[in-house]
């Protein structure tokens, strides 16, 4: 385990506050970086970059969204590791580098993965499902308080996993070098269509929720009438395809295989999310 500060790019996102949680908890030093931090950092501010990465050993990377932020991202690696950072743990997508996955975002996640193994650096990699808590933390919150969830998935289903097992995970292979040089995918014990995630969260929050299916130029400009950027859109747009598309309903072991236990299951966390009262509001 290194003995300098881990570098967290993401901390204040999903996955990148749960492993400062648990570093925190194991009383691991880390240095958060972002725009607003005090170690300032911006993926497109490359002036930023290298005070960030000075004395830095291993770093934990959550990439932005888009074709244009994993260019950036990539572009960073390469600088970081001529630099002295020697360990690089990455957070992608489940679904890259299958066959199929024939959309930008998931071409630029690849490509990004390649680069990360080309650096030079020690690397492992995680591929996580959709989010569980992107109901309850991020946009679809919106949706599920407003009674619709409005996306284009069609009616696919996806292995959703909650993001305390991500964060369990990230943190697990950040401290044990035994997982250099892997690749993880994970994903929750079942896959659930988007009616039934809807059925599912109705019932523990007790209020009315349906499942919208727009089509896919319908859901972009749906987004970018909300405030997203084109690109980013697009990105959205692209990994809801793959769910639309029926490329996204398996399972994925890498839970039990970096943790010694089943991840868990995407009702056991909507029971617990409801009685936090988010969605009460």
């Amino acid at each position: 385990m290194t003995t300098t500060p881990i570098l967290i790019l993401g901390g204040k996102g999903k996955t990148g506050r749960r492993v400062t949680e648990q570093l925190d908890t194991r009383g691991v030093a880390y240095r958060l970086a972002s725009r607003s931090s005090e170690q300032r950092f911006d993926w497109y501010d490359e002036s930023t970059w290298s005070l960030t990465v000075a004395g830095i050993d291993t770093a934990y990377l959550a990439p932005p969204v888009g074709p244009t932020g994993l260019a950036q991202a990539g572009k960073f690696i390469r600088q970081a590791a001529a630099e002295g950072l020697r360990r690089v743990v990455l957070l992608s997508g489940r679904g890259v580098g299958s066959p199929g996955r024939d959309f930008a975002v998931y071409e630029s996640s690849l490509e990004l993965e390649n680069q990360v193994k080309a650096s030079g650096a020690d690397w492992t990699i995680v591929r996580p499902a959709w989010f569980a808590q992107n109901f309850s933390e991020d946009f679809l919150l919106d949706y599920v308080l407003g009674g619709e969830i409005r996306v284009a998935a069609g009616d696919g289903g996806e292995a959703w996993i909650d993001t305390d097992d991500i964060g369990d995970v990230m943190t697990a292979v950040l401290l044990d070098e035994q997982h250099t040089g892997e690749t993880y995918s994970l994903s929750g014990p079942r896959t659930l269509t988007m009616t039934e995630v809807a059925a599912e969260l109705a019932q523990v929050s007790e209020r009315p929720i349906t499942y919208v299916d727009l089509e896919p130029e319908e859901f972009v400009a749906e987004l970018i009438g909300f405030g997203q950027p084109q690109e980013d859109a697009e990105a959205v747009r692209d990994l809801f395809a793959v769910i639309r598309n029926h490329r996204s309903e398996y399972v994925s072991e890498g839970v039990q295989q970096v943790l010694g236990r089943a991840p868990r299951d995407f009702a056991d966390w909507a029971r617990a999310t409801a009685r936090t009262g988010v969605w009460s509001a």
